[in-house]
Order: structure tokens, then sequence, then C-alpha cells
């Protein structure tokens, strides 16, 4: 038997110790209560580049001397502000894909007014996300991008994929509500026909009121949401780290915004209810959302513990689609934890991202022959220029461009190979008016491999080919893409407005210039000042 004055004093102890620990808590309360009210969030560097009733389209500055040949455009859901992908320096998934040599752009869609009540899906997926695709294009100059989408963003990626797919390279999607037929999740058992009408919750609001999500979801788990995360925080009270990624994570969940009335009605009939995109009927103003058109590689990531879309709701969809290239990547973490946990970071996020690299750089996909040794050194010549100069190899009369395993020669149109071939003109002209095998033989003839170069391996020694750029193109252009921030696109846009060299943009006047270009001014005002350092 326990000795009753033990237990009594024991009993002492412990409430000793649990005062103790409160007045120790309680001392550093101010501090992180100062913590809690001016944390921040989205704190990678961004510009809007274009603006649509509320919608705004971020690009971020690149974080990298070079960037892929394919940007990315990140498509969030209707619910929620955006900045999740962006929260904190050490967590985002912005700044890893810009770490990773990527240009990044990303829809904010903000809060849309009682005006807007009556936008749909078709508004939201033919109209504004086609803009901002078309927007990015034509900054980054290519013809396809590709487009990264997240839970509902990543369901209305898919839509749009199937109704414009020559302008998708690749299609990524995270948590994305996908398949609604008896998968588990909580979601679609509440929304199902028989137990919920949205038009009622549309008639009495208009637009859906984020305060009224935010109930639902947070019913979803209700222990969790409403007790456990308070002791966890008190618990940790005094640790700042735990306190600012609280902060951070409190500030989104309060950061919702309303969904528009009418495209809320269509989600829910259509997708949740109807499971029509799965089952290839969904129609958008007409016009089939046809899941065989979506033939571009596409990359599931699932998250194993999600509550919200459950992967049975995302996986049985890479069978419906007619693209060869799929791939699922399932990490045990749940729906916002693939974007903001430290393990995703460390292990998922690397494997994203070098699927999107894989299948974002251009690559030379057709084997030239074993030339004749006259051919070679002509080759080698050209070859050194077009290298240089940026200039395709297009010395067989057409790109061979490749991107992964489908060529993109075939889609190149007349005017883009005439274009193409003008550059190339143009990098060759000081060898003179259409000079012969010899005379180019003879400029050469000291560069040859000693030994027959393997097809594809064809090599210039570097000396030689900057003797030959040097003499054939002059010193008319500098590479502004050497200065920090400026990558390809600011670098098209600087060309375009004239400054082709660093004299000349340190000589421009700021204001001006960005006019010219849209160009941020400040951000061209550090350049100049790059410049004036050099």
């Amino acid at each position: 038997m326990k000795n009753p004055f033990a237990l009594a004093l024991d009993v002492q102890r412990r409430t000793w110790e649990g005062a103790a620990e409160f007045a120790e808590k309680s001392g550093v309360a101010p501090d992180r209560a100062e913590t809690l009210n001016e944390v921040e969030v989205g704190q990678t560097p961004s510009e809007v580049v274009y603006e649509e009733n509320k919608l705004e389209l971020l690009h971020y500055e690149p974080r990298t001397d070079e960037q892929h040949d394919v940007p990315i455009l990140v498509t969030y859901a209707l619910i929620n502000k955006p900045y999740i992908l962006d929260l904190q320096p050490d967590r985002s998934v912005i700044k890893t894909l810009l770490e990773e040599g990527f240009d990044v752009y990303m829809i904010d869609w903000n809060e849309p007014s009682e005006l807007d009540r009556s936008l749909t899906l078709d508004d939201y997926v033919s109209r504004y996300i086609d803009n901002c695709v078309d927007v990015v294009r034509e900054r980054s100059g290519q013809d396809s991008i590709n487009i990264l989408g997240y839970c509902m963003g990543g369901t209305m990626s898919v839509m749009y994929a199937s109704l414009f797919p020559e302008k998708v390279r690749n299609l990524g999607l995270m948590a994305a509500g996908l398949c609604f037929d008896d998968t588990g999740g909580v979601l679609e058992l509440w929304g199902g026909d028989e137990f919920y009408d949205p038009e009622t919750v549309t008639e009495t609001f208009d637009n859906v009121p984020a305060g009224f999500l935010d109930v639902g979801f947070a019913l979803m788990d209700p222990v969790a949401n409403n007790v456990t995360k308070y002791v966890r925080f008190y618990d940790n009270v005094e640790d700042e780290d735990f306190v600012e990624n609280f902060a951070r994570m409190e500030a989104w969940l309060s950061d919702g915004i309303d969904v528009a009335g009418k495209t809320y009605e269509q989600f829910i009939r259509d997708i949740y209810q109807g499971n029509k995109l799965y089952e290839n009927e969904l129609y958008l103003d007409g016009t089939h959302v046809d899941l065989e058109n979506i033939d571009m590689p596409v990359l599931n990531i699932v998250a194993e513990y999600d509550h919200l879309i459950p992967p049975a709701a995302s996986k049985p969809f890479n069978e419906k689609v007619a693209s060869e290239d799929t791939t699922v990547m399932e990490f045990a973490t749940g729906h916002i934890g693939m974007s903001v946990s430290s393990r995703s970071h460390a292990e998922l996020w690397p494997d994203v991202s070098e699927w999107f690299e894989q299948r974002s750089n251009g690559e030379v996909s057709a084997e030239p022959e074993e030339p004749e040794p006259a051919e070679a050194d002509a080759a080698l010549a050209e070859d050194a220029v077009a290298d240089e100069t940026g200039a395709e190899d297009l010395t067989d009369g057409g790109s061979a461009v490749e991107v992964d395993s489908g060529s993109i020669g075939d889609d190149e149109t007349a005017g883009e190979a005439a274009e193409s071939d003008a550059e190339l003109d143009a990098a060759t002209d000081s060898l003179g008016d259409d000079p012969s095998e010899s005379e180019i033989v003879e400029r050469s003839d000291d560069d040859v491999q000693e030994e027959p170069a393997e097809p594809g391996e064809l090599t210039v020694d570097e000396d030689v080919a900057d003797e030959l750029v040097e003499e054939d193109l002059g010193d008319d252009e500098d590479d502004l893409t050497d200065l920090s921030g400026v990558g390809r696109a600011y670098a098209e846009d600087l060309h375009e407005a004239g400054i082709r060299r660093f004299d000349q943009l340190a000589a421009a006047d700021a204001e001006a210039l960005a006019e010219r270009t849209g160009i941020a001014e400040s951000r061209i005002e550090d350049w100049i000042e790059q410049v004036a350092d050099r």
C-alpha cells in the first residue's frame, strides 16, 4: 500500500511543477503574441505581370542564372489564397522550383465580388486560365508551357489541358479532385445529391462565404482542428520556430476567400455529385472536356493521408487519359503537408522537380548521319557559330528539337522555320556569299577532331569557336542574363526595347524603360547599378 503522505507530497510536487511551467510559459506569452501578429507569408519576390477582373498573375524573380526552357504556371484552388505554396522561406514550393531553375508564375484569383456571382467554370478555365497561359507563352517564347494545379486548381487544370492541349507541355496535379465514385472521402459523402443541395446555399448567400466553407472543413476532424492543435501550441509556446510555423498556418487558414456562386453549383453538381469529369461526360459552355485530348505527360502527386482528396479520388485518373507518359507520386503526408512539411521538401519535391526538368529542356532528337570528311569540316564551322548564337541545329533543313520522346519539329510553322533559318543565315553572313565547301574547309582545317566523331558527339575546340563568333558576329551584344535577376524572358523584353548591351542599359532612363517593357522600375534601377559596378 502506497504511503498516503508520499501520495500527498507527489500531488503537491506535480502542482508546483505545473505552476512553474505555467509561469515560465506566461513569461514568453507577450513575445509569442507579437510573433503571431507580425509573422510574414508569401515572401518570395514577385511582380504582377497581368490583371483581369480580380485576378493577378504573379511572376517570381529567378534564383538561378539560367532557367529551363519551359516555364511553370501554378494554378491554385478558388477557396484559399495561393501563398500556401510559398508559406515560409524554408518550406516554399515556389522557392524550390525557382532554385531548381524554373521560371515560375502563379495565379492569385483574389475574392470575387457580388457582381461575379454568375462566373462559371468556363469563365475560369477558358477565359482566365487561358489568358494567363497566353501571357506566359508570350513572355517565355514557348508555344506550350508546364501547368501545376493544386486541389481544385488541379481539377480546373485538367479541364484546361483537355480544351487547349496544344498549349500544355506537361501537366502536374497536386491532390486534385478528379474521381468521385465511393472513394471514401468525407466531402464526397457530405456532398452527395441525397444530402446536399448547392443551390440552397447560393440562393442564400449568392457567393459562397469563406466562413461557411471553413466550418465544413473544420468539422471533418473537429478534435484535431479545435482542440489538439491548441494543446500542441501551448506545449510548444517556448519554441519560437514552432510558433512562427503555427502563426503562418493560422494566417492562411483564416485568409479564405468566397467562391463565385455559379461556379460552386457547377463544381458540386458536375464534379462531386455527377462525377462527369472522370466519366468523360463534362461539358463547359457546350464544349466537351474530352480526356482523350490529354496526350501530354501527366504527373499525379497524391497525399497518402489526405482526408480532403483521398488517393482514390486522384490515382485512377491516369488510366482515363490518352497520354502514354503518366506518373503517380504518392507521399506519406496530408493535403496541406505536401506543400509545407519539411519531409515533403526534402524527399518529394526533388523528384517532382526532376520530373518537370526532364520534360522542360529542348534536346536534339535526330542523330546525324556520319558525315564525309569535307562535310564534317563544314559542319564544324557552322556548329561553332550556331552554338554561340543560340540557333538550333537546322543544318538538316528543319527543326530537330525534341522534348522527351515527342518531337516538336512537326509542329513548327513555316514562318517559325523561316525565322530560324534567317537567324542562322545572319550568323554565318561573314563567311561570304554562298561560300564553297573548300572555303569553309580551309577556315576550319585545323579544328577537325583527330578521330572521326560518333553520331551526336561532334565537337569544336572552344577557342576556335570563340574566334569564329568574334569574327563573324562582332561584339554588338552583351549577355544581359549575366546580371542578377535577369532571366531569358527579361532579356528578351530589354532586347525589344533596344537594350542589347551593358552600356545601353547603363545610359537608359529607368522610368522610361519601365514604361516600355512593363518591368518594375525598381528592378531596372538595380540592373543599372549592377552594370555601373562591372
